[in-house]
């Protein structure tokens, strides 16, 4: 069974485009959980463009399924994680300026940074998982840090699905495979929508969990946040 974790990011993002609290971010994640989300996925950015510190302090207060914070492990990230202590913390290797995030760590180069954060974030207790790109020496170094498991970035095979979903999906599966070899769990997300969800769940059968949010959060506007949910799991079950 592969677990669908909802990214609010864009909810955040709403609201803060008017001010005051609506949508409200907690409910949402509430709603969310209710409608069958098995995770609730957030990333906060120094500038708080959408999800803000004090919003993750208040949704660790409530979320009852799996808890994920995602965000590059500068003092802040690590102390936020410290203290909220979610099941699972996802490293990203963005700069306080990306729009979002575009490719994987190099988990050779840094491997001696990732090591200690890694072992920072598993003293309090939290899964870590890293964000890397379908490359098996990313994946083996990821191993090497010390991490549980990988998030796999998957916007390069959300652009080539259209154009040869075979092709696309062929270094995801040798990723995915590498990594169960090795005893690392298997996460996936970014650009995952209703169209090319179900082809990368039956070609990964190692795949625990997918973070979906912006196209979600897109259906959601036509299709309504209950009934998107569960257009996204059907394609997981």
């Amino acid at each position: 069974m592969t677990r669908l974790s909802v990214n609010i990011n864009k909810i955040a993002t709403l609201r803060n485009a008017r001010g005051g609290n609506n949508p409200d971010v907690v409910k949402t994640a509430i709603d969310c959980e209710r409608f069958g989300a098995e995770g609730i996925t957030v990333h906060p950015r120094p500038d708080e463009r959408h999800i803000r510190y004090s919003d993750v302090i208040e949704l660790k207060k409530v979320v009852t399924t799996e808890f994920n914070i995602e965000g590059y492990p500068d003092e802040r990230y690590l102390g936020l994680v410290g203290e909220t202590k979610p099941a699972q913390a996802t490293l990203v290797p963005d700069g306080p300026d990306a729009i979002t995030s575009n490719a994987g760590w190099d988990t050779i180069k840094h491997k001696a940074f990732l090591s200690e954060i890694v072992a920072t974030l598993k003293s309090f207790g939290v899964r870590v998982s890293v964000f890397v790109d379908p490359s098996l020496p990313m994946v083996e170094g990821a191993k090497a840090v010390g991490a549980d498991r990988i998030e796999l970035y998957t916007e390069p095979y959300a652009t080539h699905y259209l154009k040869n979903k075979e092709t696309a999906v062929i270094p995801y599966v040798l990723a995915a495979q590498r990594a169960h070899e090795i005893g690392l769990g298997v996460n996936a997300g970014h650009d995952l929508d209703l169209n090319n969800l179900r082809f990368l769940k039956t070609s990964l059968p190692y795949l625990e969990e997918v973070s979906i949010g912006h196209a979600l959060i897109c259906d959601a506007l036509y299709l309504g946040l209950e009934n998107t949910i569960q257009l996204y799991l059907r394609q997981l079950k």
